[in-house]
């Protein structure tokens, strides 16, 4: 059944809007950026560091949602024999940025971009992160060029990562590319994108590397309405998620090679979390069999189909202590990021998180035979923490803003009855639960007088929506 458009009651967004500054003050979100970084990014727009190489006849385009400024990544892709030869050209942020200034002292206390339904509290100052530095259409800016060589089977077989001149040709978003793609009017780099997209994901499977298709809950605003929706990802985002990870990869085996770096690492799952997953797919009635991967499971399911989306529900456990390793002089004991059964970095989104600067500084280097630079190598240990407390910011904010905006749907309708799935049970207490509602994107938890069916259609009535608490709960009808 398809999900109702949903619009709040006239006062509703304003009590919304005062709920979201209490979280910002519950949280510290930062404000507005202070007077000195503003001054220092309104200097640094017009005197970036450029590269003395030249690559602005490679017709790079952005891929990204309608709304984003902040473009950190543009992709060309062409044909090389059998093979491929990709180009993602990263922001080049530290072509602004000076270690220890006004700007760089900021981005550590903010460590990622903070995103809401009514503002962004952006990682850098928008003078640089929605200007001078952003990959904006017919405007030439210093970059990262990462140039990866890829076999007919889709695999990565060298890389080179240096720093150059570039220029978007265009600024595209996914919905318009997926319907050129699918038309056969897109062009050959975005067509090319489609197939290494395709042949990665094929590598990906056959790693056993797990990635879960469930569908985004969203925050929408349009005409002063907010809403929330349940939004499946395009084919076309997948695809263009694997060029990331295809340079993720590779810069993690340079840094690897060259024992330095910071790798974002997950731990293998141990196996009792194995059994509780198996015993999850039996109690939703879903065949598992044996020798069968997290991955190919994985694969096989429809989050369309209720007892598959609570299995890929109870399947995000398996991405729970993710971090970074910061080393050098050695390599971690532990390198693999155990999600995508290889080792992995992020370098792909610098304009919006701090660990892609230093991530890119140390491949610049170690590509160029040179020595890693003092500040990186004097501060890199300290980027684990940051990055890590931020995460959990970033989740937390998320979380609070989901959970307002879900009470704010349906704070007038307490005593209604829904019809909905059970995604989620408590191992301690099965009476207690979470439960999707059908025709709403809204998530709660529910309980019962007796076990809850997991994966199973329910009716349940709405028996609290505060807003202010940011708190939502259903039992069974």
């Amino acid at each position: 059944m398809p999900l109702q458009k949903v619009h709040f009651a006239e006062d509703v967004p304003e009590v919304l809007r005062a709920s979201l500054q209490t979280i910002r003050r519950e949280l510290e979100v930062p404000a507005e950026f202070p007077p000195e970084v503003v001054a220092a990014a309104l200097a640094a727009k017009d005197n970036p560091r450029l590269p003395d190489l030249d690559r602005t006849d490679l017709e790079f385009v952005t891929i990204d949602p309608p709304d984003s400024m902040d473009l950190d990544q543009a992709l060309h892709i062409e044909r090389a024999g059998d093979g491929y030869t990709v180009h993602y050209a990263i922001a080049d942020v530290a072509a602004f940025v000076q270690p220890g200034d006004p700007i760089d002292i900021e981005a550590r206390k903010r460590g990622e971009t903070l995103y809401a339904p009514d503002k962004r509290t952006p990682l850098h100052p928008p003078e640089l992160s929605e200007g001078a530095a952003s990959l904006l259409p017919d405007a030439v800016r210093p970059a990262l060029l990462w140039t990866i060589t890829v076999d007919a089977s889709g695999e990565g077989t060298d890389v080179v990562c240096e720093r150059a001149l570039v220029k978007s040709r265009a600024k595209l978003n996914y919905a318009g590319v997926q319907k050129d793609l699918d038309a056969g009017t897109a062009s050959e780099s975005l067509q090319l994108l489609r197939e290494v997209g395709k042949l990665r994901e094929q590598r990906e499977l056959e790693r056993g590397g797990v990635n879960l298709p469930i569908p985004d809950q969203e925050v929408v605003t349009h005409d002063g309405q907010w809403t929330l929706e349940f939004r499946a990802p395009l084919p076309v985002e997948g695809w263009n998620a694997q060029i990331s990870l295809l340079t993720g990869m590779a810069a993690a085996h340079l840094m690897m090679y060259g024992e330095i770096g910071i790798l974002r690492t997950l731990p293998e799952s141990h196996d009792d979390l194995r059994r509780k997953l198996e015993n999850t797919a039996k109690a939703l009635g879903i065949e598992w069999p044996v020798g069968t991967s997290y991955a190919e499971f994985i694969h096989g399911l429809d989050p369309l189909v209720p007892a598959h989306a609570a299995m890929l529900a109870a399947c995000t456990v398996l991405f729970r202590g993710a971090g970074y390793t910061s080393f050098s002089g050695g390599v971690p004991e532990r390198p693999e990021h155990a999600a995508m059964k290889s080792e992995y970095a992020h370098v792909t989104a610098p304009l919006r998180r701090l660990v892609d600067r230093w991530t890119g500084e140390i491949c610049v280097a170690l590509c160029a035979d040179a020595p890693v630079p003092d500040w990186v190598r004097e501060s890199m240990d300290e980027i684990p923490k940051i990055m890590e407390e931020c995460d959990r910011k970033a989740h937390a904010y998320e979380r609070a803003i989901v959970s307002m905006v879900e009470a704010g749907l349906v704070h007038d309708q307490v005593g209604q009855t829904f019809d909905g799935v059970v995604v989620d049970v408590d191992e301690r207490d099965p009476n207690r639960g979470v439960v999707t509602l059908s025709t709403l994107a809204v998530e709660g938890k529910v309980k019962s007088s007796s076990p809850l069916p997991l994966g199973q259609p329910v009716q349940v009535k709405l028996v609290e929506a505060d807003i202010t608490k940011r708190t939502i709960a259903f039992e069974l009808a």
